[in-house]
Protein backbone atom coordinates (compact mmCIF):
# COMPACT_ATOMS: atom_id res chain seq x y z
CA UNK A 1 0.00 0.00 0.00
CA UNK A 2 1.16 3.59 -0.59
CA UNK A 3 2.28 5.87 1.81
CA UNK A 4 -0.87 8.27 0.74
CA UNK A 5 -3.50 4.98 0.83
CA UNK A 6 -2.35 3.96 4.54
CA UNK A 7 -2.66 7.31 6.19
CA UNK A 8 -6.60 8.12 5.25
CA UNK A 9 -6.60 4.09 5.84
CA UNK A 10 -6.11 4.43 9.16
CA UNK A 11 -7.46 7.81 10.06
CA UNK A 12 -10.89 6.50 9.16
CA UNK A 13 -10.42 2.71 10.39
CA UNK A 14 -11.44 1.82 6.69
CA UNK A 15 -14.99 2.56 7.06
CA UNK A 16 -14.91 4.90 3.85
CA UNK A 17 -14.59 1.22 2.22
CA UNK A 18 -18.20 0.84 3.20
CA UNK A 19 -19.30 2.58 0.36
CA UNK A 20 -16.80 1.58 -2.26
CA UNK A 21 -18.51 -0.12 -5.34
CA UNK A 22 -18.24 -4.03 -6.98
CA UNK A 23 -14.27 -4.80 -7.05
CA UNK A 24 -13.22 -7.03 -9.78
CA UNK A 25 -12.98 -10.50 -8.17
CA UNK A 26 -14.02 -13.66 -9.39
CA UNK A 27 -17.12 -14.36 -9.27
CA UNK A 28 -17.85 -17.74 -7.14
CA UNK A 29 -20.10 -20.37 -9.09
CA UNK A 30 -23.94 -20.59 -7.39
CA UNK A 31 -23.87 -23.41 -5.05
CA UNK A 32 -27.32 -23.37 -3.50
CA UNK A 33 -30.55 -20.74 -3.17
CA UNK A 34 -30.52 -17.34 -1.72
CA UNK A 35 -31.25 -16.77 1.99
CA UNK A 36 -34.45 -17.47 2.93
CA UNK A 37 -34.66 -13.66 4.99
CA UNK A 38 -36.07 -10.91 2.95
CA UNK A 39 -33.90 -8.30 2.31
CA UNK A 40 -35.45 -4.78 2.39
CA UNK A 41 -34.19 -1.81 -0.41
CA UNK A 42 -34.07 1.06 2.00
CA UNK A 43 -32.99 0.99 5.76
CA UNK A 44 -31.14 2.92 8.12
CA UNK A 45 -28.26 1.23 10.31
CA UNK A 46 -25.88 1.80 13.08
CA UNK A 47 -23.03 -0.14 14.48
CA UNK A 48 -19.36 -0.55 14.60
CA UNK A 49 -16.81 -1.15 12.01
CA UNK A 50 -13.11 -2.31 12.00
CA UNK A 51 -11.31 -2.44 9.08
CA UNK A 52 -7.28 -4.12 8.37
CA UNK A 53 -5.44 -4.48 5.45
CA UNK A 54 -1.68 -5.56 5.56
CA UNK A 55 -0.16 -3.41 9.04
CA UNK A 56 -2.71 -1.11 8.52
CA UNK A 57 -5.79 -0.78 10.41
CA UNK A 58 -8.35 1.37 12.60
CA UNK A 59 -12.09 1.41 13.84
CA UNK A 60 -15.16 3.21 13.88
CA UNK A 61 -18.62 3.78 14.83
CA UNK A 62 -20.72 4.32 11.64
CA UNK A 63 -24.56 5.42 10.92
CA UNK A 64 -25.68 4.28 7.32
CA UNK A 65 -28.88 5.08 5.38
CA UNK A 66 -29.45 3.16 2.10
CA UNK A 67 -32.17 3.62 0.00
CA UNK A 68 -32.22 2.44 -4.03
CA UNK A 69 -31.26 6.31 -5.02
CA UNK A 70 -28.42 6.69 -2.55
CA UNK A 71 -26.71 6.49 0.88
CA UNK A 72 -25.63 8.96 3.59
CA UNK A 73 -22.89 7.83 5.84
CA UNK A 74 -21.83 9.53 8.83
CA UNK A 75 -18.28 8.34 10.66
CA UNK A 76 -16.99 8.99 14.01
CA UNK A 77 -14.71 7.88 16.28
CA UNK A 78 -15.78 5.62 19.48
CA UNK A 79 -16.44 8.47 21.50
CA UNK A 80 -19.21 10.24 19.31
CA UNK A 81 -16.84 12.66 17.22
CA UNK A 82 -17.92 12.60 13.88
CA UNK A 83 -14.93 12.77 11.65
CA UNK A 84 -16.30 12.60 8.38
CA UNK A 85 -19.86 12.83 6.33
CA UNK A 86 -20.16 10.98 2.72
CA UNK A 87 -23.36 11.59 0.53
CA UNK A 88 -23.97 9.78 -2.84
CA UNK A 89 -26.76 9.23 -5.37
CA UNK A 90 -26.33 8.89 -8.98
CA UNK A 91 -24.66 12.89 -9.54
CA UNK A 92 -21.96 11.94 -7.65
CA UNK A 93 -20.54 11.02 -4.30
CA UNK A 94 -19.62 14.29 -1.72
CA UNK A 95 -16.70 13.87 1.29
CA UNK A 96 -17.69 16.37 4.14
CA UNK A 97 -14.62 16.26 6.91
CA UNK A 98 -14.06 18.75 9.84
CA UNK A 99 -11.82 21.98 8.98
CA UNK A 100 -11.58 20.41 5.43
CA UNK A 101 -13.07 21.96 1.63
CA UNK A 102 -15.44 18.91 0.58
CA UNK A 103 -14.45 16.71 -1.81
CA UNK A 104 -16.21 15.73 -4.93
CA UNK A 105 -15.90 11.80 -7.16
CA UNK A 106 -17.85 11.04 -9.77
CA UNK A 107 -18.85 7.61 -7.76
CA UNK A 108 -17.85 5.39 -4.97
CA UNK A 109 -15.57 3.93 -6.77
CA UNK A 110 -13.04 6.87 -7.39
CA UNK A 111 -13.82 8.33 -4.43
CA UNK A 112 -12.31 5.00 -2.34
CA UNK A 113 -9.59 4.62 -4.93
CA UNK A 114 -8.48 7.95 -3.97
CA UNK A 115 -9.11 8.11 -0.32
CA UNK A 116 -8.35 4.79 0.85
CA UNK A 117 -7.03 2.01 -1.78
CA UNK A 118 -9.55 -0.40 -0.71
CA UNK A 119 -12.52 -1.53 -2.89
CA UNK A 120 -15.30 -3.27 -0.70
CA UNK A 121 -18.82 -3.38 -2.95
CA UNK A 122 -21.17 -1.09 -1.57
CA UNK A 123 -23.90 -2.99 -3.67
CA UNK A 124 -23.27 -6.37 -1.88
CA UNK A 125 -22.79 -4.83 1.58
CA UNK A 126 -26.57 -3.83 1.42
CA UNK A 127 -27.80 -7.43 1.16
CA UNK A 128 -24.80 -8.71 2.53
CA UNK A 129 -25.56 -7.37 6.10
CA UNK A 130 -28.67 -9.23 5.57
CA UNK A 131 -27.24 -12.64 4.98
CA UNK A 132 -28.22 -12.15 1.46
CA UNK A 133 -26.41 -12.39 -2.21
CA UNK A 134 -26.02 -9.50 -4.52
CA UNK A 135 -28.56 -10.61 -7.19
CA UNK A 136 -28.17 -11.93 -10.33
CA UNK A 137 -24.49 -12.74 -9.36
CA UNK A 138 -22.83 -16.30 -8.43
CA UNK A 139 -22.42 -17.57 -5.12
CA UNK A 140 -21.58 -19.78 -2.84
CA UNK A 141 -23.58 -20.15 0.75
CA UNK A 142 -23.12 -21.99 3.96
CA UNK A 143 -25.98 -22.58 6.21
CA UNK A 144 -26.40 -23.65 9.95
CA UNK A 145 -28.65 -25.95 11.98
CA UNK A 146 -31.37 -23.32 11.23
CA UNK A 147 -31.38 -22.51 7.75
CA UNK A 148 -30.01 -19.20 8.47
CA UNK A 149 -26.31 -18.33 6.37
CA UNK A 150 -23.40 -19.03 7.96
CA UNK A 151 -21.21 -18.51 5.15
CA UNK A 152 -21.73 -16.51 2.31
CA UNK A 153 -18.68 -16.14 -0.71
CA UNK A 154 -19.65 -13.78 -3.83
CA UNK A 155 -17.12 -11.31 -5.80
CA UNK A 156 -13.63 -12.59 -4.06
CA UNK A 157 -15.15 -12.45 -0.80
CA UNK A 158 -16.10 -14.49 2.04
CA UNK A 159 -18.63 -13.19 4.63
CA UNK A 160 -18.80 -15.09 8.05
CA UNK A 161 -21.93 -14.41 9.57
CA UNK A 162 -23.02 -14.41 13.81
CA UNK A 163 -26.60 -14.01 14.92
CA UNK A 164 -27.60 -12.39 17.94
CA UNK A 165 -29.70 -15.59 19.36
CA UNK A 166 -30.66 -19.08 18.24
CA UNK A 167 -34.37 -17.26 16.27
CA UNK A 168 -32.61 -14.49 15.01
CA UNK A 169 -33.14 -14.44 11.30
CA UNK A 170 -30.13 -10.97 10.71
CA UNK A 171 -26.80 -11.19 11.54
CA UNK A 172 -25.45 -8.58 14.22
CA UNK A 173 -21.61 -9.32 13.26
CA UNK A 174 -19.99 -10.10 10.30
CA UNK A 175 -16.42 -10.56 9.54
CA UNK A 176 -15.10 -9.85 5.58
CA UNK A 177 -12.09 -11.36 3.95
CA UNK A 178 -10.83 -10.72 0.76
CA UNK A 179 -7.50 -12.44 0.07
CA UNK A 180 -5.37 -9.68 -1.95
CA UNK A 181 -1.74 -9.64 -1.68
CA UNK A 182 -2.33 -7.54 1.36
CA UNK A 183 -5.61 -10.04 2.73
CA UNK A 184 -8.57 -7.27 3.54
CA UNK A 185 -10.98 -8.09 6.74
CA UNK A 186 -13.29 -5.90 7.58
CA UNK A 187 -15.62 -6.90 11.00
CA UNK A 188 -19.03 -4.76 11.25
CA UNK A 189 -21.19 -5.52 14.44
CA UNK A 190 -24.70 -3.81 13.58
CA UNK A 191 -25.97 -2.21 16.64
CA UNK A 192 -29.21 -1.66 15.10
CA UNK A 193 -31.04 -2.24 11.53
CA UNK A 194 -34.54 -0.66 10.97
CA UNK A 195 -36.07 -1.70 7.77
CA UNK A 196 -37.75 1.49 5.72
CA UNK A 197 -36.73 5.04 3.82
CA UNK A 198 -34.53 7.03 6.18
CA UNK A 199 -35.46 10.31 7.12
CA UNK A 200 -33.90 13.49 4.94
Amino acid sequence: MTRTAAKPLRAFGGALALLALASCATIAPRLSSPSATATVSAFEAAGRLSARRGNEGGAVHFTWAHAPDGDRLDVATPLGQVIARLRGDATGVRVERPGEASAAYADWNAMTRDVIGVAIPVEGLATWIQAAPIALVGFGVERDASGRVQVLRQRGWEIVYAYPDASAMRPSRLVMRYPDSEAIEVRIVVDRFEAGSAKS
